[in-house]
């Protein structure tokens, strides 16, 4: 891959440095950074999706997959809460198998399923079929970027990608777990073969983030959506090196890097040390506590529990006005959810939250 410049990223200049003005100064990336801003930013993971009802109908005859690699309906999509909501920031419209499709694994994303793959990772042979990525590869994501960095002027877009660990859990079981049997028993009893898989996912996953960054993300999360299914002792043995080869391979890429997990209270302190700047807390962590966890070296990003936005509006308001308080304990606090948006959530709550957080905050700046 050819090498990656900072240029058109709209947060580091050649030199590394900061730039004045655009995403790099707004309080998104200022929070992430760690550095004063006149209100906590806000934005909600799965924003851009089925909350909207122009989300529904713009999707309404297009299949996951397809839409992913459609660069204008993507940037439309990745749009639309920006513009209904006011959010500090927009996340790219996509999905974390994108990647792994084109890697050339034979998959497809089932509606009320999820993704399913057709032919499990179970031999070694299994793991060689999974082959390395180009920008050719994924131009589709490099194109949405670049539209939609030209579209969004100041505010900041993030990039993501699925972390090694929830991607082979996906190839492995071969599709969504709850339990993560199969994940677990190849990873205790064919343990070279679970870190070859997990390194090849990890090249694939440092690949496709280094085409968003180099096509002007502002900053990138990388998604370990499974891995409160393991013990610390598990997660440093089996998924530490692997996320940390992917956080690590994009530190001088000078956007900031969000890891985020959901149930990882216990392994917070672990996802820390692989290499990010601002660490996601779901909603059963206390953001204060989760600070002293994480280290001060770290911003976080949370966590408002997805279902309270269900709740009466007195409810909702409550716990938005103790989560900003909780995150001036940290370093640097990025307003959002536990996890992402649930489908039935009234987006005008969403609208409600972001104005509130704006204000409530606000009146401590500076």
């Amino acid at each position: 891959m050819a090498a990656m410049s900072t240029e058109n990223a709209g947060v580091a200049a050649r030199d590394g440095e900061p730039r004045r003005g655009g995403p790099a100064d707004s309080p998104f990336v200022r929070a992430c950074r760690r550095e004063p801003a006149g209100h906590t930013p806000v934005w909600f993971m799965r924003q851009a999706g089925r909350s909207l009802p122009e989300y529904r109908e713009i999707r309404a005859n297009v299949g996951m997959l397809d839409s992913c690699r459609r660069p204008e309906l993507v940037a439309e999509i990745t749009l639309q809460p920006v513009r209904r909501h006011g959010v500090d920031a927009a996340i790219l419209f996509s999905d974390i198998v994108v990647p792994v499709a084109a890697a050339g694994v034979d998959l497809d994303i089932v509606p009320g399923t999820g993704p399913v793959v057709a032919e499990p990772v179970r031999a070694a042979e299994d793991v060689e079929r999974i082959r390395p990525i180009t920008r050719d590869d994924v131009s589709f994501v490099d194109e949405a970027v670049r539209l939609l960095v030209a579209e969004l002027g100041d505010t900041p877009l993030i990039g993501f990608a699925g972390a090694p660990f929830t991607l082979a859990s996906y190839l492995v079981e071969g599709g969504p777990s709850r339990t993560h049997a199969r994940t677990k028993a190849l990873m205790y009893g064919q343990p070279e073969l679970w870190h070859a898989l997990c390194a090849r996912l990890a090249e694939v996953t440092l690949a496709f983030l280094r085409v968003q960054v180099d096509a002007g993300v502002s900053a990138v999360q990388l998604f370990d959506s499974w891995a409160g299914a393991l013990s610390e002792a598990d997660y440093r043995r089996y998924v530490l090196p692997h996320s940390a080869y992917v956080l690590s391979g994009l530190e001088s890429a000078g956007v900031p890097r969000i890891h985020f997990g959901v149930g990882t209270g216990e392994l917070l302190t672990a996802m820390g040390e692989a290499g990010a700047d601002v660490v996601g807390v779901d909603w059963r962590t206390p953001l204060d506590v989760a600070t002293r966890r994480i280290g001060r070296d770290k911003a976080v990003q949370g966590n408002l529990d997805p279902t309270v936005l269900l709740a009466p509006w007195s409810v909702v308001e409550t716990e938005v006005r103790r989560i900003v308080e909780q995150g001036r304990a940290a370093p640097g606090h990025v307003f959002n959810l536990g996890h992402g948006v649930l489908p039935e959530t009234d987006p005008d709550v969403l609208t409600r939250v972001v104005a509130l957080v704006h204000e409530v905050s606000a009146r401590h700046a500076g």
